[in-house]
């Protein structure tokens, strides 16, 4: 009788099959997955197979196109072909109802990026009614050029790639790694996507197992708050390869038990040793990979999660000491909730409960204030800012600061749209005043928003390449009028960041003035940036003067305590206590401020 394969680098901790029990539990959780909308229905499905299959048929009249005006042959052009390829939740099987459909278009070496944003969109116009697109939003200059695109109710993310062949045929094998010779780095990027979601599926045992564990991973990430490698977390690629090495572990397993298991290995690991779905492959390519001997940064790395695919990197190199803190008491609790589903009956609900971030977890915290006159401006501002919390978090950490304990990114922003009648009250709005907030226009969280520029700013920032500055491009139109007098109401549009702070027990100041300072530069030294144009405000703020619209129906806001009838607190007065908060380099409001002695 032959062997078992064995799946992953390791043998498996346990090969035994689901019992009735564990099929039994499995009904519960598909059936609370599906009461929380997880899956969309099969016309949803039908439509993104339609949609997809428009797009190949466009990339092949462009590829046909491109070919005759370059003078080529028609015994070439009759084999160039072009394909599309998927990856992200939709390939990996994991999407839900309002999700994108990640796509990535491969073209032959005659057609090239250029052309693919020259002529593309024009394309898609042609093919389609006035009612079909909804949205098409070409942008080149960031990591992985994108177009984004909205049609027949579906939206994509459509990203391109020219491979070094001079024709793609049908149902291309994207695993050869032959095929990355000769790309330059943009290309890699745009094909290792789809290389590393098939590489995942290709090395789980039961992918179907895997699909159902997952979805309920990521929704408890999600509710958590704690998905998003942009501010620290990890993201969907990461958290795809942590369930995948939980399934390689117990191969016959029904997804409560890996759900189970996730959390009490993930617990438990020897971080930072990496996880990885894979030995080593060895490669000709001189393609850089993650390896902490080579490289000091990468040796830096709390929580490395592995690419499987050829060039092998960390998918979780944001994450920093707060947020592993963050982590850690997540699927502790995520632990104690899945054994007591298995052993005491618990509802599935309660793994996907909301987070507690401003109603309980912390007293203090710091916003980060992003403003700008026109909305394509704050756009492409707040996503380069929001790139950058990550320093800020990390930036605190290392400032020997000793009241903090840690320093916990929200891991969305709030958009605002305010509507201001003088200067002065432009200047409130800009420093975080609510006051002036347009009340026909409601606050929405960056994903609720899908401010396609913001999230594509931030994404391209935080792998190392800023969008351009735009030449005044973003700029208001002339708000004057005939007088030369500046005409009321003007708008301003800001994005609110919300940091929470963990302070050790008994402190009684706050001195992180240079990390503050030291990313408010980072901000402004952006080039694109325009002083008369964004701004950037950082404040603190108690639990108590949160602003409403950051709770949801049902959650209990904080109230003020009780004042002491002290005046002082072990020798320190109030006014003592404010200044340790203005003294570290942030804004104090003084109507609303309390002593920090009272945090203890």
């Amino acid at each position: 009788m032959a062997s078992e394969r064995q799946w992953g680098v390791t043998q498996p901790f346990n090969n035994d099959p689901p019992t009735p029990r564990d099929l039994k539990i499995n009904d519960a959780l598909v059936a609370e997955l599906k009461a929380q909308n997880n899956f969309p229905p099969q016309s949803d499905t039908d439509n993104r197979e339609a949609v997809l299959a428009r797009l190949k048929k466009l990339l092949r009249q462009m590829v046909q196109s491109v070919g005759k005006k370059k003078g080529l042959p028609q015994g070439i052009l009759d084999v160039a072909g072009g394909e599309v390829f998927t990856y992200g939740s939709y390939r990996l099987g994991v999407y839900g109802p309002n999700s994108d459909v990640d796509t990535l278009l491969v073209a032959p070496k005659h057609v090239t990026r250029d052309d693919f944003f020259d002529i593309m969109p024009d394309l898609l116009r042609q093919s389609t009614g006035p009612a079909e697109i909804t949205e098409l939003v070409p942008v080149r200059d960031i990591s992985v050029p994108i177009i984004k695109l909205c049609i027949q109710g579906v939206d994509i993310d459509l990203i391109f790639a020219s491979l070094q062949q001079s024709s793609i045929p049908e149902k291309m094998d994207l695993s050869d790694d032959n095929l990355l010779r000769g790309l330059d780095e943009t290309d890699r990027r745009c094909v290792n996507g789809t290389r590393v979601t098939n590489r995942i599926l290709d090395l789980v045992p039961q992918s179907r197992i895997f699909r159902y564990a997952l979805r309920a991973v990521k929704l408890w990430a999600q509710r958590r708050a704690i998905y998003g490698n942009i501010v620290g977390f990890p993201g969907g690629v990461a958290y795809a390869i942590l369930v995948a090495r939980v399934c390689q572990l117990y191969p016959k397993a029904a997804a409560p038990l890996i759900v189970q298991k996730f959390f009490f290995i993930m617990k438990r690991w020897n971080w930072p040793r990496p996880v990885f779905l894979q030995h080593k492959e060895e490669t000709s390519l001189q393609l850089r990979e993650w390896d902490p001997v080579a490289y000091r940064g990468d040796a830096a790395h709390l929580m490395p999660i592995l690419t499987p695919a050829i060039p092998s990197t960390n998918t979780a190199h944001t994450i920093c000491k707060s947020t592993k803190i963050v982590m850690m008491a997540e699927l502790q609790r995520g632990e104690d909730l899945a054994t007591d589903i298995y052993m005491n009956s618990k509802p599935w609900s309660t793994l996907f409960t909301r987070h507690q971030f401003f109603t309980e977890a912390y007293k203090h915290y710091i916003c980060v204030n992003t403003a700008a006159r026109t909305k394509d401006a704050q756009d492409k501002w707040s996503g380069l800012v929001q790139s950058k919390i990550k320093w800020l978090v990390t930036g605190i950490e290392n400032s020997g600061a000793k009241s903090v304990e840690l320093v916990h990114p929200y891991n969305k922003g709030f958009d605002r749209v305010h509507e201001c009648n003088s200067e002065e009250e432009m200047t409130k709005a800009k420093d975080g005043s609510l006051d002036y907030q347009a009340k026909d226009i409601k606050t929405q969280t960056t994903d609720q928003a899908a401010d396609v520029k913001m999230q594509l700013a931030a994404q391209s920032a935080m792998d190392g390449v800023e969008m351009t500055a735009t030449n005044g491009e973003d700029a208001p139109a002339d708000q004057h009028g005939a007088d030369g007098q500046s005409q009321w109401p003007q708008k301003v549009y800001t994005t609110t960041y919300y940091l929470g702070i963990g302070l050790v027990k008994g402190a009684k100041d706050l001195d992180i003035s240079l990390p503050v300072r030291n990313f408010s530069g980072d901000c402004t030294g952006w080039a694109g940036y325009d002083a008369d144009l964004h701004s950037i405000c950082i404040k603190h703020i108690r639990n108590f003067d949160l602003p409403a619209d950051v709770f949801v129906d049902g959650e209990i806001r904080p109230t003020r305590p009780k004042k002491k009838a002290k005046a002082t607190t072990n020798g320190v007065d109030n006014a003592s206590n404010k200044r340790s908060f203005q003294v570290a380099g942030i804004d104090v409001r003084e109507d609303r401020d309390s002593k920090l002695a009272e945090a203890a």
